[in-house]
């Protein structure tokens, strides 16, 4: 796909790679913030390039979203965006979720994994002692415990 221009076809093939979750004129406005991103013109946008937006840099999931995003093309960057729409499935959510939460692609979600992701959505609001009680009370709750490798299933 050619970055200077997006052919009709090539909007209705972005729209049909993310399940039609985008309109053709949301497809438009996400590639011309792609463009913007792409800063060196060469079809991808790398994780530099995504701290330059505030909002993503001041996520505290940026990190972890970042080795999820670094490096993707147009298509695969819209169709990595469905997932956030209203209109995407549960399942496509829970997906990303796990994702998140697996931040080794081990296809497995371990106790630790899930400590790290609470250090990073609570920084130093909760104390580690504090973490480990209340991720082992969820877990013991749910029927796991702290040695119990979580997945994909058990997020459904």
């Amino acid at each position: 796909m050619l970055l200077q221009c997006l052919t009709q076809y090539d909007i209705e093939d972005v729209q049909e790679h993310c399940n039609n979750l985008f309109t053709q004129q949301e497809i438009v406005s996400l590639y011309e913030r792609f463009c913007q991103l792409d800063r060196n013109s060469e079809g991808f946008i790398y994780a530099d390039e995504f701290l330059s937006v505030p909002e993503f840099a001041m996520n505290p999931l940026s990190q972890r979203l970042l080795k999820m995003v670094d490096g993707l093309n147009f298509k695969d960057l819209v169709a990595f965006l469905s997932t956030f729409s209203a209109n995407a499935s549960m399942q496509q959510k829970i997906e990303l979720i796990f994702k998140v939460y697996d931040s080794d692609c081990n296809g497995k979600v371990r106790f630790n994994d899930i400590i790290e992701m609470l250090r990073d959505l609570t920084g130093s609001f909760i104390s580690d002692k504090q973490r480990v009680e209340v991720l082992n009370q969820v877990l013991h709750e749910a029927g796991y415990t702290k040695d119990s490798l979580l997945l994909l299933d058990d997020f459904i």
